[in-house]
């Protein structure tokens, strides 16, 4: 059985698709990379933005062709949009074989299987928690970083913030046992990974119970992850994403000050700079309190880069509002930021309200925060010009192959020559002696080109 598998959206997706890609395997299934060549087509969806559902929807329709050729092909939808229109898309879509819920992943063989004998469309879209313990396989799909491996340790969310159905396509918030994600982080060090990208909805709400506020501020069962972890020897670096700011207690700050493997570039949504518009938004903190986090988090481990989500045009933002995200962003200081135009989704809250900010005036606003942000990534990259940084290397450059590229604790990424015997996941020391718009640049490389 020959299985194509295409996967949208975030990294939770692509960690799903992964693990499935290793359960798929190890059952004995090859995976292919040419639809044409298919028994079996699974496209793992995302639901979170109206563009990634109509691309699905769009591929998905499109392999109709296929299915003329071949009557026997299985073709799925999983993931997000399954969950969300799973049902709809079976009754629409003729060749659609079947529609898997993001609580219902483990299940995939089985669905297969049965598809296969009885040639019957099957639809299973109920949230289970145990999809989160039988999610920890592992494969080389579509893994261009061999050294680097993702661990979800937390699935689905509480948290009903008024723009997201996250909640209601991924389910009710779980985190699963710590002594299960040390194994496969062991696990994964005996494959040869170097760093680990924990993943969650809220990944920093690890072991809470599903409790949307936050510990005492001398907890922090995230932190307590993080420890442990950071006792694999071979495990050199830890990243995680995406943490919500409430949950950055002192303890967590202090853990992560004190354990250099926790690398230094955090990853903290922001959403707007308005404490009206967070209100609004149900983000359960001002920006106020959001400074004291990083301001907390800048002074206790140092040198740090920061990066955020930003909402611009959410309902009922004014331009004083949009002045408060614009100025917060500046004052945080954000390397890199995810800023999008806000759209309505369907089954989230604000999607009753009017959407009633021109397209014009977002898309406006949306390129001040860019340029912004420009500015910000250059002048952190000339500021590291005359260092000698700590790079993990990843290995040839996807720009130039006459290069190798690696990325700084701090997430930057370094373009360098390759010298003999390095290799990926190598940690190298490398002097800085140029710097380009979003790339670093090591000893006697010239020419804009190379940039990344």
């Amino acid at each position: 059985m020959k299985v194509f598998i295409k996967t949208y959206g975030c990294q939770m997706n692509v960690r799903d698709s992964e693990a499935l890609a290793g359960m798929l395997t190890n059952a004995g299934a090859e995976l292919t990379a040419s639809e044409a060549d298919a028994d079996v087509m699974i496209f793992n969806t995302c639901s979170v933005r109206d563009q990634a559902e109509r691309k699905a929807i769009g591929k998905i329709t499109f392999m109709k062709k296929y299915k003329k050729h071949n009557p026997d092909l299985v073709v799925g939808v999983i993931g997000c949009m399954a969950q969300h229109r799973g049902q709809e898309l079976l009754d629409k879509i003729a060749h659609l074989d079947f529609a898997l819920g993001t609580g219902q992943l483990h299940r995939l063989l089985e669905v297969i299987e049965d598809v296969r004998q009885n040639r019957r469309k099957i639809a299973l879209l109920e949230d289970s928690s145990d999809v989160l313990e039988a999610m920890g396989m592992h494969s080389d799909y579509a893994n261009l970083r061999p050294h680097t491996g993702m661990i979800a340790i937390t699935r689905g969310c509480n948290r009903f913030c008024s723009y997201c159905i996250v909640p209601y396509v991924r389910g009710r918030e779980y985190s699963r046992q710590a002594e299960d994600i040390i194994k496969e982080a062991k696990m994964l060090a005996d494959k040869g990974v170097r760093e680990v990208m924990l993943l969650g909805q809220n990944v920093a709400a690890y072991g809470c119970g599903g409790n949307v506020n936050p510990p005492p501020a001398d907890v922090s069962p995230f932190g307590d992850l993080l420890q442990e972890i950071a006792k694999i020897d071979s495990i050199k670096r830890i990243r995680y994403t995406s943490p919500y700011p409430t949950f950055f207690t002192d303890k967590l700050i202090d853990i992560i000050a004190s354990e250099p493997k926790i690398c230094r570039n955090v990853h903290l949504p922001l959403q707007s700079g308005s404490d009206r518009v967070l209100k609004n938004m149900n983000r359960q903190y001002t920006a106020d309190s959001y400074l004291e986090i990083v301001n907390k988090l800048k002074n206790k481990v140092g040198e740090l880069t920061f990066s955020t989500d930003v909402i611009v045009g959410f309902p009922g933002e004014t331009d004083e509002d949009f002045m408060a995200t614009k100025d917060l962003m500046n004052t945080v200081g954000f390397d890199h930021a995810f800023i999008f135009k806000y759209s309505p989704r369907a089954g989230a809250k604000s999607a009753e309200w009017a959407d009633d900010v021109p397209q014009s005036v977002k898309e406006e606003r949306n390129q001040i925060l860019l340029a912004d942000l420009e500015k910000r990534s250059i002048a952190g990259n000339l500021a590291c010009v005359g260092r000698t940084l700590e790079v993990m290397v990843d290995g040839v450059s996807p720009r130039n192959p006459a290069r190798w590229s690696g990325r700084t604790s701090t997430a930057r990424t370094v373009v360098f020559s390759h010298t003999e015997g390095m290799k990926p996941g190598d940690l190298i020391q490398v002097p800085i002696e140029r710097a380009g718009r979003v790339t670093l640049f090591g000893p006697g490389l010239v020419g804009a080109d190379e940039e990344l």
